[in-house]
């Protein structure tokens, strides 16, 4: 057997072979109805699926078993005794970006650390693995930056390449994406779902953000807990974390090519367009005009 073998739904510009140990794949549904998506791949892959946007379902045994992405969130797939085939229900206004990388190329990768990793550990190398994490603003811009078409054909292997590897090393950095099986904070379901909620607070009013002592009131949380528990779950402080959600919209906005940069500055709720262009300039090395004509 091949070690990819896609249905014939599958484009090209669904799927872009860096190398023949790391993959992308691309989906996105616009239509009004859910889509089905299905390849074949071997077990010498670890899958990394990441949902941008809506919710999708991974279907195993002819649907006698599903596996839920969430919005924001990722999926990380690994079982070294059988081949995994990828069968996913995508549902309306859903994105996805899968990346397929072999064993052995992500053990060369972190060849000095890989013990830290879980299933690349020596107790558990042959063992399946599976793991959910929720998306950070950090790994959303990465993502976003993944999903761009307009990319030279010369540079876009190395592109694909370098935007992939930045992402798993975000993806593995503890501090980014804290493991909170270790926090018993965060095992009261009840704090856990007011941090959740504090988050999209700041993010649904990130133009006028509450003050943390509003915030911590609205959610009913004390503020100590607050700045802990959002750091234990999100990998950055409460303003930090919104830093890198607003310079990702921004990203996306700039992108898009509808927005000039006053316009960009105002709806992130930055009061002059200076301090718009040099937040973005302390996250991306370069202007938003720049950007933008880059684009």
């Amino acid at each position: 057997m091949s070690e990819i073998i896609e249905n014939n739904k599958i484009s090209p510009n669904n799927k872009y072979v860096v190398d023949p140990e790391l993959i992308l794949y691309r989906f996105s549904n616009f239509e009004n109805k859910n889509d089905r998506i299905y390849y074949e791949t071997s077990k010498k892959f670890i899958q990394f699926h990441f949902s941008l946007k809506g919710a999708s379902k991974f279907v195993y045994h002819g649907g006698r078993y599903i596996l839920p992405l969430k919005n924001e969130f990722s999926l990380l797939l690994y079982n070294p005794q059988i081949d995994l085939p990828v069968e996913i229900d995508i549902e309306s206004g859903s994105k996805i970006i899968s990346i397929l990388i072999s064993i052995d190329k992500l053990h060369r990768l972190f060849s000095n650390d890989y013990q830290t990793l879980p299933f690349l550990s020596e107790k558990n190398i042959n063992n399946k693995f599976y793991q959910e994490n929720p998306l950070t603003p950090s790994m959303l811009a990465v993502l976003n930056q993944l999903s761009n078409d307009n990319i030279g054909d010369n540079v876009k292997s190395l592109y694909f390449k370098g935007k992939i590897f930045e992402l798993l090393s975000i993806l593995f950095n503890k501090s980014e994406n804290p493991n909170l099986d270790l926090c018993p904070f965060l095992s009261d379901d009840k704090n856990l779902k007011k941090i959740k909620r504090a988050k999209e607070i700041i993010i649904e009013r990130m133009s006028e953000p509450p003050t943390l002592n509003n915030l911590s009131n609205e959610v009913d949380i004390s503020l100590k807990n607050l700045k802990e528990g959002f750091k234990k779950v999100y990998g950055n402080t409460v303003f930090g974390y919104l830093y890198e959600h607003k310079m990702n919209v921004a990203s996306q906005l700039l992108t898009s090519k509808n927005y000039n940069v006053n316009e960009v500055a105002l709806h992130l709720g930055y009061s002059t367009s200076s301090h718009f262009i040099n937040a973005f300039k302390n996250k991306f090395g370069t202007t938003p005009k720049k950007y933008l004509n880059s684009n």
